[in-house]
C-alpha cells in the first residue's frame, strides 16, 4: 500500500496543514538568518498514512533556496508549535520536513519542450499524415 493514493483525510489534513503553515510562515517572526525577509510559498503538505509525518514542499521566493530549505528544517520544531492551535482537532501534531518544490521548474522545462521547433514540425508531421488518411 506504500505507492497508493492518498486517502480523502491525508488530503484533508495536509490541506489544513498547509493553510496553518502559509499562515506561519508569512506572520511569524523567524529568528534565523536565513529565514529573515524570506517570502515562502507552500505548495503542498504531503501527510503520512498515519499523519504522524507532514512533508511541506516549498518554493523560496527569494534568497538562497538551499539555505532556506535547511532554516525550515531546523526550525521545524518551533514552527510545528506554531502551527499546532490551528491543527489542534489532531491526536497527535505532525512532525514537519521540509522540502524544496520543483514543480514549477519541471513545468517550465516541459513548456519549453513542447513549444521547441522540432516538437512542433513532429506535430505538423502528425497531422499531416492524419488528413491523409481522410
Amino acid at each position: 500500500m506504500s505507492n497508493s493514493a492518498p486517502s480523502q483525510r491525508q488530503l484533508r489534513v495536509g490541506e489544513q496543514a498547509r493553510h496553518a503553515l502559509s499562515e506561519v510562515l508569512q506572520r511569524e517572526d523567524m529568528r534565523d538568518p536565513a529565514l529573515e525577509g524570506a517570502v515562502i510559498s507552500v505548495s503542498e503538505v504531503r501527510m503520512s498514512p498515519d499523519l504522524k509525518i507532514a512533508t511541506a514542499f516549498v518554493s523560496p521566493l527569494n534568497g538562497d533556496k538551499e539555505a532556506i530549505i535547511a532554516a525550515l528544517n531546523r526550525n521545524a520544531r518551533y514552527i510545528r508549535g506554531r502551527v499546532s492551535p490551528a491543527l489542534r482537532q489532531m491526536k497527535y501534531m505532525p512532525e514537519f520536513r521540509f522540502r524544496l518544490d520543483t514543480s514549477y521548474e519541471n513545468f517550465e522545462k516541459i513548456d519549453r519542450i513542447l513549444r521547441s521547433p522540432e516538437v512542433e514540425r513532429d506535430l505538423r508531421r502528425d497531422s499531416d499524415d492524419e488528413d491523409a488518411e481522410k
